[in-house]
């Protein structure tokens, strides 16, 4: 059967399916003379990768919509009845997105469907929170509804395992082929929800989570008197970006006492439609504009920003000029690699088998300061699952104490409470080490400027390429090809020193399909298709004796390197 006929087979089967409600018909019926539209809502299955789905909210197989969520949480829910054990439990939670208590309700109605315990929160939550929950609930597994910082128009459906952690690919391979064992709509087994609450089998948690979550939080702290000390006049501003972080990051940062904090007023409450911004993530300078503003006006001292499910933290201080720069992922991860270890030796609390991990797309500078304070860094696959895998490893073995956790896209971790990256921790964390040096003088502008004449100028760059549908699915795999079948000798003159395919499991690490390109002097990139959006990203990476020679360097590579893979 080709493609089109089978994609015309789907979209009609869907029109006369008797479980399919009829807004969801209506909105189908709304389509039929768009067979572009139609092929990409059907022309596969939405797809569940080691994080779970993600996708444009709407009718089809290749959408966010409740059948596709009942359908993956009765994989969930069989995976669970084969490995968990007696009584399994899943906790829920979800963030500002659209549908997002919808779909974690369904959820929670197929697994109670399944015989299965769910713990939902009452309303939005952090991610890291949910991971949390997982560990703190001792559930068997856990899920999170969001789409990170997507566009308003996606929506998602994340697992955890029963550590707390994202599902690795072993995982996640026998809940995706427990999902391909569900044929029907009519396959998924569903409560309602006063069957499942008369059950005992939807359980509705909030502030008894939220109050052990802050507390584990917060004993991260390193210098609650110097922050009690420096509050009065120590300014912050605050952007949630319209998600879910608003109470948890406040609650944090006056609990080490923080008094001086402001959130920006049209950014605080929850906004589906992310209206004040293009896109509601931190990486970017333009989600800070209004966060900028009103820095201005009360002379802060830092401005943080969470993205909407709050895993991810970005922040903004002051230059030499007295503007605010915002800090770049690594570069707020050096700093706090460099005030938590720094901290830790001052107080003679420094463990000799201390481990900071990072992805392989992160700075090295984090690495180069970690062995300054006698500290190993390892290096995982991109996304946080991996680094939670190795908590996970480590607080079994003992073969290493794990001290810090981050990557390039602004996630990071201090603690072990949880298993994945938390805004709430990185807030506090960098908000305290900015009125550290304040009390010595500094901004954390002058700190990253010490850091870079102490340990080299690293620079880092990323380009991502946006590439929609099965058109550019196909492109997306072509650039991949073309590098791995032609790799290049040498890059603007400089040697290739070494590739390394992760398709090939390199190091003991999952097979991936990433490629990473080191050069003689150093100097790298990565290619690597996003899990979760239809992107392909391209990671940059160099070390100069100077701000100048590493910029030069870093454009120079940009160049050549996109040049080819825009041919």
């Amino acid at each position: 059967m080709s493609t089109l006929n089978r994609v015309q087979n789907l979209y009609e089967h869907w029109l006369k399916d008797a479980a399919v409600d009829e807004s969801t018909k209506a909105e189908l019926l709304s389509i039929k003379d768009q067979p572009k539209e139609i092929e990409d809502r059907f022309y596969r299955d939405l797809e569940f990768g080691t994080g779970g789905l993600r996708g444009v909210i709407g009718a089809g197989t290749n959408r966010m919509n409740i059948y596709t969520v009942g359908k993956a949480t009765q994989g969930l829910a069989q995976f669970l009845l084969k490995t968990a054990g007696a009584n399994p439990s899943v906790a829920i939670a979800y963030d500002s997105r659209r549908q997002s208590p919808e779909f974690a309700l369904e959820t929670a109605l197929v697994l109670a469907g399944n015989g299965i315990k769910a713990y939902v929160f009452e309303s939005l939550r952090p991610t890291p929170e949910l991971s949390f929950a997982v560990r703190y609930l001792k559930a068997s597994a856990g899920v999170v509804i969001t789409a990170s910082h997507n566009p308003p128009e996606y929506n998602g459906y994340k697992v955890y395992g029963g550590d707390g952690g994202q599902l690795v690919p072993h995982q996640a391979e026998q809940v995706i082929a427990e999902i391909q064992k569900v044929q029907s709509f009519s396959a998924v087994k569903k409560l309602s929800r006063q069957e499942a609450e008369a059950a005992g089998l939807l359980k509705w948690i909030g502030r008894e989570i939220d109050e052990p979550y802050i507390a584990a939080v917060t004993a991260v702290s390193r210098n609650r008197e110097l922050v009690k000390r420096m509050s009065p006049d120590f300014r912050i501003i605050y952007t949630p970006l319209h998600g879910a972080g608003n109470s948890s990051v406040r609650k944090a940062l006056a609990e080490i006492g923080f008094e001086q904090v402001k959130v920006v007023p049209e950014q605080e409450q929850p906004d589906e439609n992310f209206s004040t911004v293009k896109s509601p993530n931190p990486e970017e300078r333009e989600a800070f504009h209004l966060a900028i503003e009103l820095a201005k006006q009360s002379d802060a001292d830092i401005i943080i920003g969470t993205d909407p499910d709050c895993d991810r933290m970005g922040a903004a201080v002051k230059d030499q000029n007295g503007e605010y720069f915002v800090l770049t992922g690594n570069q707020s991860g050096a700093i706090m690699v460099d005030y938590l270890l720094g901290s830790l030796k001052e107080s003679g609390q420094l463990p000799k088998n201390g481990v900071v991990i990072k992805t392989i797309v992160t700075s090295e500078m984090g690495a180069v300061i970690a062995k300054h304070y006698g500290i190993d860094t390892l290096n995982t696959l991109t996304g946080f699952k991996y680094i939670g895998e190795k908590m996970t490893e480590f607080e079994a073995s003992g073969e290493h104490q794990f001290l810090f956790g981050y990557e390039e896209s602004y996630g990071y971790l201090a603690g072990n409470y949880a298993r994945d990256k938390d805004a709430v921790v990185a807030s506090m964390l960098i908000c305290e080490a900015a009125a550290y040096y304040k009390s010595k003088g500094k901004t954390l502008y002058d700190v990253l400027q010490e850091l870079y004449r102490r340990h080299g100028y690293f620079l880092e760059r990323l380009e991502s390429r946006t590439l929609k549908g099965k058109d550019g699915l196909e492109q997306i795999q072509s650039i991949m090809q073309d590098w791995r079948s032609n790799p290049p000798a040498d890059i603007h003159g400089l040697k290739v020193a070494k590739i390394e395919d992760f398709s090939q499991g390199l190091y003991g690490l999952p097979k991936e399909n990433v490629l990473k390109y080191t050069l003689e002097d150093d100097s790298w990139f990565c290619l690597r298709p996003s899990g979760t959006e239809p992107k392909i990203k391209v990671y940059f990476g160099v070390r100069g004796d100077s701000f100048q020679s590493a910029s030069d360097s870093i454009s120079a590579l940009v160049q050549t390197v996109m040049a080819r893979v825009d041919a």
